[in-house]
């Protein structure tokens, strides 16, 4: 007996499903393998780099602990190397003025909070190494759409939270499409693109991408 499109549909979304769910498996696996490994073998620079910046201002910590928003709006605790002063949220407040890409996220080339070595991490991304315990904890993927601030989402349209049904990443098809130099609108358009198109050898491929674009990297600040 012939099949009839309503078993088809059944069967293609079951299919579907599979995918899916082998896709969300492998990438936990690929996210906690890759994560584990790096921290093991760069101890000694996230140690390094942590001295560092107790040495330039000894009271303040040297991890930075900042809220974000994750997948499905779940806020959690990310990790960054500390590149600005203490009181640097503090101090934001009067320099919301001066931001330098429309939207609903703040970048200041010229940001006077960020300390000189703070420039150097920032511009080299290595502040950012801290969140592959992020990665570890299942909070975000290593590929995945930039975790926003609780004030950013607060300005979102319905159109721009479609960026927080998948985890958020250490990095993504924005950070390797030109970063500081898109708006927001482009970063949101280059988010859907990439949960879209999202698989393991686009993820190995962005992953890839990122390091060409941290050895000559101009649009970090």
């Amino acid at each position: 007996m012939p099949q009839r499109q309503g078993d088809y549909e059944v069967q293609l979304q079951v299919h579907k499903q599979a995918s899916n769910l082998f896709f969300v498996m492998m990438k936990r696996v690929i996210d906690v393998v890759i994560s584990c490994i790096a921290c093991v073998v760069i101890s000694p620079l996230l140690l390094f780099l942590w001295i560092l910046i107790k040495i330039e201002e000894p009271g303040a910590p040297g991890i930075y602990r900042q809220i974000r928003i994750g997948k499905d709006g779940k806020p959690f605790e990310m990790y960054k190397f500390r590149s600005m002063v203490r009181d640097a949220e503090a101090r934001q407040q009067d320099l919301l003025h001066k931001n330098e890409i429309q939207g609903a996220m703040f970048k200041m080339k010229n940001d006077p909070r960020v300390t000189p070595i703070g420039r150097i991490i920032r511009r080299t991304s290595l502040d950012e190494l801290p969140q592959l315990f992020n990665v570890i904890r299942g909070e975000m993927s290593l590929v995945g759409p930039r975790p926003p601030l609780p004030r950013e989402v607060n300005e979102y349209t319905s159109y721009d939270l479609q960026r927080l049904t998948v985890i958020p990443g250490c990095t993504g098809l924005w950070q390797v499409s030109g970063r500081n130099q898109l708006g927001f609108k482009e970063m949101v358009e280059l988010d859907l693109q990439y949960i879209r198109k999202q698989s393991i050898l686009f993820d190995l491929l962005i992953l890839l991408k990122t390091v060409r674009v941290l050895v000559g990297t101009k649009d970090a600040f």
